[in-house]
């Protein structure tokens, strides 16, 4: 597609990298670009740097930017806007533009690889990396690469791609929702991911859509582009089936419910974890032999049995694409997982401590809990902002922590309305991190696991949840030491 000589408006630069990227994209293909976001040049000051550095190096026109607000005039005449996942497409500011795209939109347009697609409410980070992990094992040919909603924007390796290559991208709710509309050329659906993996759905982001079935619809974008020569991996709760029966892909089941034997009815292909903690695969049709084969290891470096549902979704992915069992159960026996996703990142004293950030909804926190208390003393760092969602999992699952370490936010008033009347004691809310890190020191013991596992959004105390899991890190080792 040419953008040479189009006047491009990137619409929130962001620190994350989607918006930057976007900007890159353009200024190299030789658009005039404009920025523009609410925030200010303060807060945006390492973004702006890496862009103008871009330029110089390009010997580009000067990007403009328009800071701590935005200009309805800019968005009329812009003939493109790069729209940032976190606006609302009810935007008046996108209600006066002629063209909307996103980061992902512009890298599908021109990406030659294969496309691994992934969603869900909780577990796409870790599914998404598992499957890039896997697919890059004892590779002949090509690379694998991870980007979309995981904080690293496609665009940044789309120039390196070729069709001997894997993509992996993860995508929320809100990326699917910008792409819905959007179409090849032809006609045809722009997101046809080789494969589409829905990941555990429960209730989220109900501060920005009316109901779990509109933030559901989202989601099902992903597979609505794609044909029988496609695979569909979900569930065998309601809603996966209601994602395979609308797919026109083949469909692979994963399953939550633990069994020696496969769960499924006779000729249904899928996976599913058994008592002992082996992932187990059965698949027919497919490019694998017909046959119980172990994909998941049933120790693993990563723990919680949610994450072995995360490794069963990628496994299933690859496997059904005709990656040998060996090859995937070996590659999964070394994975170490990711940041901000039960991260075991230091230990002093006997203690571990773990950055659990990127657990944004309570049913995320109360997995956590579950995992860590299982064989250890816990001690709890949670709440933040509220999105509107039920505590009662995370309520239910602290009473396992022995000590409760609340941060200030709306989500947490709810949860420790939730404690008081349960009789469970807790500390805070802190509105310092630093402060509860130091309490969170002081009372932890040799054996005892403390973890940061807010079930709650970052807003008010941190810039997001990556800028909260680093800043948890980095006052951990400041004082545990």
């Amino acid at each position: 597609m040419d953008y040479k000589g189009i006047k491009a408006l990137v619409m929130g630069l962001g620190l994350h990298g989607g918006g930057l990227q976007s900007a890159c994209f353009l200024l190299k293909r030789g658009a005039s670009v404009t920025v523009t976001d609410l925030r200010d040049e303060v807060t945006l000051k390492p973004t702006i740097e890496q862009l103008d550095k871009f330029c110089g190096e390009l010997k580009s026109e000067p990007v403009r930017y328009i800071l701590g607000k935005h200009e309805i005039e800019d968005f009329q005449k812009a003939d493109i806007v790069i729209k940032n996942p976190g606006v609302k497409p009810d935007s008046p500011f996108l209600q006066a533009s002629k063209r909307i795209e996103t980061d992902i939109s512009l890298f599908l347009n021109e990406s030659p690889a294969r496309i691994f697609g992934i969603t869900g409410t909780k577990g796409k980070s870790g599914t998404a990396a598992a499957l890039t992990w896997i697919l890059a094992a004892e590779r002949k040919n090509g690379k694998a690469f991870l980007g979309g909603n995981i904080t690293v924007s496609p665009l940044t390796f789309l120039d390196e791609l070729t069709d001997k290559d894997d993509v992996v991208l993860e995508l929320s709710s809100f990326q699917l929702g910008d792409i819905k509309n959007h179409t090849t050329s032809d006609g045809k659906k722009l997101l046809k991911p080789a494969a589409a993996i829905l990941t555990s759905i429960m209730r989220d982001h109900l501060d920005r859509y009316v109901s779990m079935d509109e933030y559901i619809d989202d989601k099902r974008n992903i597979y609505r582009g794609q044909d029988s020569s496609c695979i569909t991996v979900a569930g065998d709760d309601d809603w996966g089936k209601s994602f395979h029966s609308e797919s026109k892909a083949r469909p692979l089941i994963w399953s939550s419910k633990q069994s020696l034997q496969s769960p499924f009815n006779k000729g249904q292909s899928g996976g599913w974890i058994t008592p002992d903690g082996s992932g187990l695969a059965c698949l027919f049709g497919f490019d694998a032999p017909e046959e119980t084969v172990e994909l998941v290891p049933r120790r693993l470096l990563t723990p919680g049995g949610h994450q072995k549902l995360n490794m069963l979704c990628a496994s299933l992915a690859a496997y059904g694409f005709g990656i040998k069992a060996r090859t995937i159960s070996s590659a999964l026996s070394v994975y170490k997982g990711l940041e901000h996703r039960l991260e075991y990142f230091h230990a002093a004293n006997g203690i571990k401590f773990y950055n659990d950030s990127a657990a944004t909804i309570p049913e995320a926190a109360a997995a956590c809990v579950e995992a860590l208390s299982e064989n250890a003393p816990l001690i709890l760092v949670t709440g933040g902002t509220d999105k509107n969602l039920d505590f009662t999992p995370l309520a239910k699952a602290a009473k396992k922590a022995k000590e409760i370490i609340l941060l200030a936010g709306t989500g947490s008033h709810k949860l420790a309305a939730m404690l008081d009347e349960a009789g469970v004691s807790y500390n805070g809310p802190f509105d310092d991190l630093e402060k509860a890190v130091h309490f969170a020191v002081c009372k932890a013991r040799s054996e005892d696991n403390v973890v940061l596992s807010p079930g709650c959004a970052s807003f008010g105390m941190f810039l997001n949840e990556f800028d909260r899991g680093r800043k948890w890190k980095e006052a951990v080792k400041t004082y545990a030491c």
